[in-house]
C-alpha cells in the first residue's frame, strides 16, 4: 500500500485533487455566506486560510511532483495548513460548547486580524470580512455544527497526509529498466 501512495503522490492527479478538495471546501464556505446568508465569524475566516494553504499545497506539488524537494515543499506545505487549521477548528468548537467549569468562558475577537503587509480583510472583504458570532451554531448536517466537520475534515487530511510521508520514507519505488 505505500509503494502505491508513493507512486501517486509522484504524478499531479494526486496533488490536482488535494487542490481541489480545498477548492470545493471554499466554494462550500463562499456558497453559506452568499447564498445561505451565514455570516462568517472570525475563525471561520481563519480556517478559510488555512484551507487555502492546503490549495496551496495541491499547487507546489503539482508543479513537479517527480522532483522531491518541491514534493517535500508540498507535503510540508500541507501538513502545516492542515495541522494549523485542526488547531483553529478544535478552538472553535470550544467557543460553541464552552467548559462548563470555566467561569469567565473564552470568547474570540470581534474583528480579523491579518498582518500589516497582508490585510486579506480589506483587499477581498466578500471573503475575508467577519460578520458573525464565533459562538453561534448556525448550521448542522448530521448533528455535527461547521467546525465540528472542520475538525473531521482537517483530521482526515493529516491522516492522510501521515499516510503519504510515510510512503516517501518506506514506501519502495519500482524502477523499471525499460
Amino acid at each position: 500500500m505505500l509503494s502505491y501512495f508513493n507512486e501517486i503522490s509522484r504524478g499531479r492527479g494526486a496533488w490536482f485533487l488535494l487542490m481541489l478538495s480545498g477548492l470545493i471546501l471554499e466554494g462550500c464556505a463562499l456558497f453559506f455566506q452568499h447564498v445561505m446568508d451565514l455570516a462568517p465569524c472570525v475563525m471561520c475566516i481563519y480556517e478559510r486560510v488555512a484551507m487555502l494553504g492546503v490549495v496551496g499545497a495541491g499547487l507546489i506539488g503539482m508543479i513537479a511532483p517527480q522532483n522531491s524537494l518541491v514534493r517535500w515543499s508540498g507535503l510540508i506545505a500541507w501538513g502545516v495548513a492542515a495541522g494549523w487549521g485542526l488547531k483553529l477548528s478544535i478552538e472553535h468548537v470550544g467557543y460553541q460548547f464552552p467548559d462548563p467549569n470555566d467561569l469567565f468562558g473564552a470568547t474570540c475577537d470581534i474583528f480579523v486580524s491579518f498582518p500589516s503587509w497582508a490585510p486579506l480583510n480589506q483587499w477581498v472583504p466578500w471573503m475575508f470580512e467577519a460578520s458573525g458570532d464565533c459562538s453561534k451554531i448556525v448550521w448542522q448536517f448530521l448533528t455535527l455544527s461547521m467546525p465540528q466537520w472542520l475538525v473531521v475534515i482537517f483530521a482526515a487530511m493529516l491522516v492522510v497526509l501521515a499516510v503519504v510521508v510515510l510512503s516517501q520514507l518506506f514506501g519502495k519505488r519500482e524502477r523499471r529498466l525499460f
